[in-house]
């Protein structure tokens, strides 16, 4: 196989032709170097970059595999981090001038384990100011006077520009399955406490997830397989994924079609869209659909959320206000200050609320097996300041449950968004078998991404 369009390749894919001798991890590496060095001048997806370090991980991959000794899932297949994500040899600046020049020393446990499995650090991707909401200089890979989507956007956007198979990002609200949906690609935010967070950045104790991008659900499932943690020291998790089995599922699936507290500010063309899927999900024998309304508590998530994020914002960033005021956004400022106003009663008020909508979405799910909702309103909002209208992402993240944005749709201007389907907490596996059930049934059909040049035409 040449090397020239290996970068085209799913990781899936990739890793088959390594295995067979088509493909060395050297040539993949090489064919995404390219790649970047191609488009992401116009793009904007990458803040640190060193290919020699790629070029010295993917040789030393090579020579395991010819020696016999390699034993990892990943082949050399590269990925990104987002830049609020340790790593050892790159710096971790977590989008804020404040901590430019700053270089850790030490990989993230999520990255070390990716490493042992043979993947490729490839580097660091954009984030939004300590992956908040202030943008960085990412684009839309499909129309650069779009927004990508705020925090994990240089991981959305190296995804779908096919610099990497594979990146890593966060989401505390919604900053991975919202640019999963800008960007056209699969996004998936496992269930909380599932992917290690140790050497990231820490905005909210109860609220940040570990998250993965993909241009498959394959992707996705090995992406998830090699990051996450297992055993009987996790004992839900032990119970729940590692003795995980297909024999598990029971069909048809019970899923709940949910419009959820923000159906109102989606676009009439996403609302179509989104009722034309139900309905042909509906018609499928393996799916039981029915229509479901969440418990009046969940029409204040939003104001639930925002309590909780300025609150814990405004403790882990005292020193970074008190010090460098001048250097932070204006709306992290206004969050930090808003979040000082927040009483210790209220903020443990907002706490004991959050477990009791994990709950109450629990009873949701002695009834059904899957939600399906809309990932976003609609494609992204115009320019990269731009704030989407809301939409029912920050439910999944309160709640601690595994979610998947599907690259269904395309809007009206041409433009990607997404569906979004969600499990009970610890389903990932059950989550990702029924996308893939779909998908091998024709029911998922991914939306028809037009290519992406290096000058990223308006």
């Amino acid at each position: 196989m040449g090397n020239t369009q290996s970068n085209e390749l799913t990781a899936t894919e990739a890793i088959d032709a390594i295995r067979r001798g088509d493909l060395s991890a050297t040539e993949l590496c090489e064919s995404c170097i390219a790649r970047l060095e191609s488009v992401d001048p116009a793009l904007h997806a990458w803040v640190h970059f060193d290919p020699e370090l790629v070029r010295r991980q993917a040789q030393g991959v090579d020579e395991r595999i010819a020696a016999g000794i390699f034993r990892g899932r990943l082949y050399g297949v590269p990925f990104g981090v987002k830049d609020v994500i340790n790593t050892t040899e790159l710096p971790t600046w977590m989008g804020s001038p404040i901590w430019e020049g700053f270089t850790p020393g030490n990989d993230a446990r999520v990255v070390a384990t990716l490493r042992l499995e043979g993947g490729v650090m490839f580097g660091k991707t954009v984030t939004a100011e300590f992956a908040v909401h202030h943008p960085g200089p990412t684009v839309n890979p499909y129309s650069p006077s779009h927004s990508p989507g705020t925090s994990s956007s240089g991981s959305a956007a190296a995804v779908a520009a096919r610099m990497v198979p594979l990146a890593l990002g966060t989401q505390t609200a919604g900053s991975t399955i919202r640019p999963a949906s800008y960007c056209g690609v699969y996004g998936f935010k496992p269930s909380f406490g599932v992917i290690p967070r140790t050497g990231i950045l820490k905005t909210l104790d109860t609220l940040d997830h570990v998250c993965f991008f993909a241009r498959s659900l394959e992707d996705l499932e090995l992406f998830f397989e090699s990051a996450r943690v297992r055993g009987t020291n996790h004992p839900f998790i032990h119970e729940s994924i590692d003795q995980w089995s297909p024999e598990r599922v029971k069909k048809p699936y019970r899923v709940a079609l949910v419009r959820g507290p923000t159906w109102g500010h989606a676009e009439p063309y996403a609302q179509k869209a989104f009722l034309g899927l139900a309905e042909e999900w509906a018609a499928d024998p393996d799916v039981r659909l029915e229509q479901v309304e969440l418990p009046k508590e969940f029409n204040g998530a939003h104001a639930l959320h925002e309590l909780i994020y300025s609150k814990t914002l405004s403790y882990y960033f005292q020193k970074e206000y008190r010090e460098n005021r001048e250097l932070l956004s204006d709306i992290f400022r206004e969050m930090v200050e808003a979040g000082s106003t927040v009483t210790s009663e209220a903020y443990w008020d907002g706490m004991e609320r959050q477990q009791a909508l994990g709950k109450e979405l629990d009873a949701v799910f002695d009834n059904f097996d899957i939600i399906l909702n809309l990932s976003t309103a609609g494609e992204a909002p115009f320019g990269l300041n731009g704030r989407g209208k809301k939409d029912c992402c920050l439910i999944w993240t309160l709640c601690h449950v595994p979610a998947i944005n599907l690259p269904l749709f395309q809007s009206p201007s041409g433009l990607p968004f997404g569906a979004q389907i969600v499990g009970r907490r610890y389903h990932d596996l059950h989550l990702l078998s029924f996308a893939k059930t779909l998908y091998d049934k024709g029911r998922i059909r991914e939306w028809k991404a037009p290519e992406i040049s290096g000058s990223l035409s308006t």
